[in-house]
């Protein structure tokens, strides 16, 4: 079975070709996988999305601790990356609602560094159970906190996935306004490895131009 890669208005997706069934060719109207939703915890004026229990891929998958590449290095982001992670976002907020992915949202704003520990924390809970993970962005020569990556299941999809029925997965990236140049880079990395280690029939992703 062929992968291919659809690029539709506001999104790049990847999808297992001839699984889709009859009648995909009208995009727009068939285009069977909804706009990710974000939303705070309550309480919370972090990025993190409220989550439901359940497992976000399959029990049997071993989920990668990690990407290197010769520009950058991703690691799964936890409250050890704290000061550095909210030295990044909080220096680049213009920049990051610029960026493909973060328009209209209400992430970033001005926050505490504690509220960002709190955020960081609810992030490696996920990854630690599985429902969602994080991966915070280093430079590859000091390991400086330079971005960070999203992975979670697009809004109402169902639990877990499995080999007849493989998840959809929605990310977003960004990168500190010091290192735009990186954007694209990370962006066409990321994609490349979900398309080749990870087990989503489905990437909503949305494409640099």
């Amino acid at each position: 079975m062929t992968r291919r890669t659809l690029i539709l208005p506001g999104f790049r997706s990847t999808y297992n070709c001839g699984c889709l069934g009859s009648g995909f060719g009208d995009r727009k109207q068939k285009y069977p996988y909804g706009t990710a939703s974000w939303r705070c915890l309550v309480g919370k004026p972090g990025y993190h999305r409220l989550m439901s229990e359940e497992l976000f891929v399959p029990e049997d998958f071993a989920v990668p601790d990690g990407l290197i590449t010769a520009e950058f290095r991703l690691a799964p982001l936890g409250p050890q990356h704290n000061e550095a992670d909210y030295a990044a976002w909080t220096a680049s907020i213009d920049h990051i609602r610029a960026t493909p992915g973060f328009g209209g949202r209400s992430w970033p704003h001005p926050m505490s560094l504690d509220d960002n520990q709190r955020d960081l924390e609810q992030h490696a809970q996920d990854f630690a159970v599985r429902r969602g993970f994080t991966y915070t962005v280093l430079s590859t020569d000091a390991g400086d906190v330079i971005g960070c990556v999203y992975i979670y299941p697009p809004h109402g999809q169902g639990p877990g996935g499995s080999a007849e029925s493989p998840p959809d997965a929605s990310v977003r990236s960004w990168v500190r306004a010091d290192r735009a140049a990186l954007d694209p880079v990370l962006h066409d990395a990321v994609l490349a490895w979900l398309e080749r280690a990870w087990p989503f029939h489905a990437i909503e992703y949305a494409p640099r131009t």
